[in-house]
C-alpha cells in the first residue's frame, strides 16, 4: 500500500510564504487524485485543495483561492502545495491525503473518499 510523507511546514510571518511537499512510497501515486486538508486546533479536518491523477484538474476551497496552488510531479512521485500571503487562520496541521480509485477526473472535496493519509506536517503562522 502506498504511503504518504509530507514535509515543508514550519514558522512563518503572516504575509510569508510556504511550499508543502507530500511524497508516495509507490508509483501507482501517478494514478490517484490527491488532496490537501488541514486540522486546526478544535476545528474539524477541512478540505484545502485537490489534484487530478493527470494534474490537469484542481479545486481550491475559498478561503485559499488565489493564494494557494497544489500542483504534482507523477515523476517524482510528489504533490506540492503552495501557499502564498499566509494568515494566522491557516495555521493547521496540513495533511495530503490520495483517492486511490484510478484515474478519477473528479476531485473530491470529501474526507471519507480519501483512503491513504500521510502524518501530516504543522503550519504555523504568526500575527
Amino acid at each position: 500500500q502506498v504511503q504518504l510523507v509530507e514535509s515543508g511546514g514550519g514558522l512563518v510571518q503572516a504575509g510569508g510564504s510556504l511550499r508543502l511537499s507530500c511524497a508516495a512510497s509507490e508509483r501507482t501515486f501517478s494514478t490517484y487524485a490527491m488532496g490537501w486538508f488541514r486540522q486546526a486546533p478544535g476545528k474539524e479536518r477541512e478540505f484545502a485543495a485537490g489534484i487530478s491523477w493527470s494534474g490537469g484538474s484542481t479545486i481550491y476551497t475559498d478561503s485559499v483561492k488565489g493564494r494557494v496552488t497544489i500542483s504534482r510531479d507523477n515523476a517524482k512521485n510528489t504533490v506540492y502545495l503552495q501557499m502564498h500571503s499566509l494568515k494566522p487562520a491557516d495555521t493547521a496541521v496540513y495533511y495530503c491525503a490520495a483517492d486511490i480509485r484510478p484515474w478519477r477526473v473528479v476531485v473530491s472535496t470529501t474526507p471519507d473518499e480519501y483512503d491513504i493519509w500521510g502524518q501530516g506536517t504543522q503550519v504555523t503562522v504568526s500575527s
